[in-house]
């Protein structure tokens, strides 16, 4: 049985204004049907012999990953939550741990969830390659057969070929690894095309579960030790399980590649070629986006003029170009990027410059997703806010209170159950209720269609601080 491990984390700052710190590129649909987690569990679910996929996400992420598994009736085999970021290795140390638990055979395939793969069929050639040596107490890691010189990307030496084995069809050989490097320069970065001699570390790989651990424990015993007791002090809440917040802490941060790959005798990579891309970029975006006569990519309301060679999407309104050639526009609801196709990867200052200045556009969207729901900003002042409320059947917000604000709801589809205080009462549409300071109340949706409400509220101090919850059924 091959248990998936998906690797969930991440920020992925370089596709800001979409991807925001609260609403990474992995829970969002960039290509294709599906968000980039669902259609990574799905790649590899048809593969054939998979079970349930570990997911490793953290705390803000929880309820947006199991919404979105659910969503896609995948039954995840466990949500694990990290409370902090500790690399790769520590990620990889849980769910070995956790799956070695049942099976120390298990195989793990370790796939990061922001991946996208155009070649569904070469990829599971790889991985059955890639199966058939794990199985042997190989540590397989995958590296992506490069297109060009590309300096995103850390690189891995190809050694001699570990087998000569032909297999019916264009299946990939495995090689020895000689040696992992760091990002290059363009200059390095092309003499590691022409050579042939490189893949691209595209940071996914196979092992049994046993294997990795006794290789972990060789070489980072640290890191299984501090992962062993924060599974064993972890607990189930909910559709999770939180590691131990002290366990983990104390744990190093260190990647799979440095901790182990690097310094084990038995590693192995697959190359392989289809069409993989980490999608880190609005360039990466471009390269795999369908492409106009003019060579543009568009997503949303785009209207263009003697535009080429150019990436623009529109999210909430119109965005009408002229006379651009090689650039990137990107419109949100509260941003708009422009830039260079060639500087592309340095949006990263930008988005460091709004985290130094406290910019909450560096975190979250006009919509916030919530477990029951979402919130849509509408106005935002010091004095007063207005936000649409879209609460899902069945759902309920916490039972709460706050102190320096009033609010006021107005019902625009769907009944409302509202708690104003020690009353519980229905609300239809056009119908409204006002909520006084400090008293308690809750909203709750108990019909079969989403509830959707304006909230106004009003006050002398409207943030998320003033918030007292005095009863979630979400652990909040």
């Amino acid at each position: 049985m091959i248990v998936p491990v998906i690797l969930a984390g991440g920020s992925g700052t370089r596709l800001w204004p979409l991807s925001r710190e609260l609403y990474p590129k992995q829970l969002m649909t960039l290509t294709g049907g599906g968000t980039m987690l669902q259609n990574t569990v799905e790649r590899i679910a048809t593969f054939g012999g998979v079970g349930d996929p570990i997911v490793i996400c953290n705390e803000n992420h929880r309820f947006m990953v199991a919404e979105q598994l659910r969503a896609a009736n995948i039954n995840p085999g466990a949500i694990v939550l990290e409370p902090v970021g500790r690399n790769t290795a520590p990620a990889v140390a849980v769910a070995a741990i956790m799956a070695a638990d049942t099976d120390m055979d298990s195989l793990l395939i370790v796939l990061p969830a922001d991946h996208f793969i155009g070649n569904i069929q070469a990829f599971h050639d790889a991985v059955a390659v890639g199966q058939a040596y794990a199985r042997d107490a190989a540590l397989v890691t995958f590296g992506v057969v490069p297109t060009a010189p590309e300096t995103g990307y850390g690189y891995i030496k190809k050694g001699a070929a570990s087998s000569e084995t032909a297999v019916a069809g264009d299946v990939p050989v495995a090689v020895s690894i000689e040696a992992f490097v760091e990002k290059p320069d363009m200059e390095t970065a092309r003499a590691y095309l022409d050579s042939g001699d490189y893949c691209w570390n595209s940071g996914m790989f196979m092992f049994r579960a046993g294997t990795v651990l006794d290789e972990l424990e060789r070489f980072a015993p640290d890191i299984v030790t501090a992962c062993r007791n924060s599974v064993a002090k972890g607990a189930n809440d909910l559709d999770f399980f939180r590691l131990d917040a002290d366990s983990f802490g104390v744990c190093p941060s260190d990647s799979i590649d440095y901790a182990v790959m690097e310094k084990t005798g038995n590693g192995i990579m697959v190359p392989f070629d289809a069409g993989w891309n980490d999608l880190g970029s609005w360039e990466a975006l471009w390269d795999v986006g369908e492409r106009d006569s003019s060579n543009n990519v568009t997503a949303g309301d785009v209207i263009t003029h003697d535009v080429k060679n150019s990436y623009l999407r529109a999210d909430s309104r119109l965005v009408a170009a002229v006379g651009l050639e090689d650039h990137i526009v990107v419109e949100t609801p509260d941003a708009v990027l422009v830039t260079p196709r060639t500087m592309a990867q340095d949006v990263k200052h930008i988005v460091n410059y709004l985290k130094t200045h406290n910019r909450e556009e560096a975190l979250f969207h006009k919509t916030d997703y919530r477990p029951w729901g979402s919130c849509e900003s509408l106005i935002a002042t010091d004095r007063f806010r207005v936000n649409r409320l879209t609460v899902k059947p069945g759902e309920l917000l916490s039972l709460q209170r706050h102190f320096h604000r009033a609010e006021h709801w107005v019902v625009l589809s769907g009944i409302a159950r509202v708690t104003k205080a020690e009353e519980t009462f229905l609300l239809e549409e056009d119908q409204s209720v006002y909520i006084p300071l400090a008293v308690p109340h809750r909203l709750e949706n108990p019909g079969t269609i989403p509830l959707e409400v304006i909230e106004v509220q009003t006050g002398s101090f409207i943030d998320k601080a003033d918030i007292d919850r005095l009863e979630d059924v979400y652990g909040r």
